[in-house]
């Protein structure tokens, strides 16, 4: 006992034990600067030099772009991230192409190839025409309306939503990936969904047809009136599958979507709903 306690004494001499550290003049042999050290006060210095190393390092990587490098760091979260990135990368190719096409249109014409488009006034009445023309369905729409009917027919989705006056079970108008969400202050009143080429668009809510005509904002739209002063609009349609007057069922089949763009909101189809002349966000009474 008496050693061990003597040796853990001698150790702590040795680690208090005082060095003096000089620096002398080559020439002339006089100190020029000296400092006491004891293998205590090393061992402290050296690890506050090695805490403080890892403290800066630590918020050099977290702070910095560093922290991507790291494995497992960049994962969480870059989902949202690259599907953002990867709609503004398509917005600005959308946009590049433009550009090329209006500067080769203007070199045509300073080369004299092609001559400037004459100004003609708008006919309004014949613009109408010819939205009630195009409102017509040839042999083949008509065949393929009356075929998808049918097959709608035995649809689970169209049956009758049971709703009374506290509680109305909206159904999903289409299936897609909503790109852009309700934002009044930016004057958008509906959300723009991502769909698959020939998606089937369904009525919300059980009501009847009150609008169903081409535009030359938003193609295709059809707008239904339900109870409760609802009223539900679907815009940027390739057919339609009903008319201004048809009844229609919750969940069932009245408009059908077309190639998705994905880099502009103009070409994805786009839903509203509204009540009592105020707009209703979807995503807070529809589960998409």
């Amino acid at each position: 006992m008496k050693k061990t306690t003597g040796r853990f004494k001698s150790f702590l001499h040795k680690l208090r034990f005082q060095y003096r550290v000089s620096v002398m003049n080559e020439n002339t042999l006089e100190e020029s600067w000296h400092i006491r050290l004891s293998r205590l006060s090393v061992l402290i210095y050296a690890s506050s030099l090695v805490l403080i190393t890892f403290i800066l390092l630590t918020i050099l990587i977290f702070t910095t772009p560093i922290r991507y490098y790291l494995p497992g760091y960049g994962e969480s979260g870059n989902r949202g991230r690259i599907i953002s990135e990867s709609m503004y990368t398509d917005s600005l190719y959308h946009q590049v192409e433009l550009q090329d096409g209006y500067l080769q249109v203007i070199k045509n014409i300073i080369k004299g190839t092609i001559k400037p488009d004459s100004i003609a006034s708008l006919d309004s009445v014949k613009l109408k025409e010819t939205a009630y023309d195009y409102l017509e369905k040839t042999k083949a729409e008509k065949a393929f309306v009356e075929k998808f009917e049918k097959e709608e027919k035995y649809n689970l989705m169209t049956l009758d939503a049971k709703t009374n006056d506290d509680v109305y079970v909206f159904f999903r108008p289409t299936k897609g990936v909503i790109s852009s969400s309700f934002s009044p202050g930016e004057k958008q009143y509906g959300i723009n969904m991502i769909t698959s080429p020939n998606e089937t668009v369904v009525s919300v809510l059980a009501g009847t047809v009150t609008y169903a005509a081409f535009t030359f904002d938003y193609g295709w739209v059809i707008q239904v009136q339900h109870e409760n002063n609802y009223i539900s609009i679907y815009k940027n349609n390739t057919q339609l599958l009903k008319r201004v007057g048809d009844v229609v069922k919750a969940g069932e089949g009245i408009a059908i979507t077309g190639e998705p763009t994905g880099g502009k909101n103009i070409d994805q189809f786009y839903f509203e709903l509204w009540q009592q002349g105020k707009p209703v966000n979807p995503e807070d009474v529809i589960i998409f």
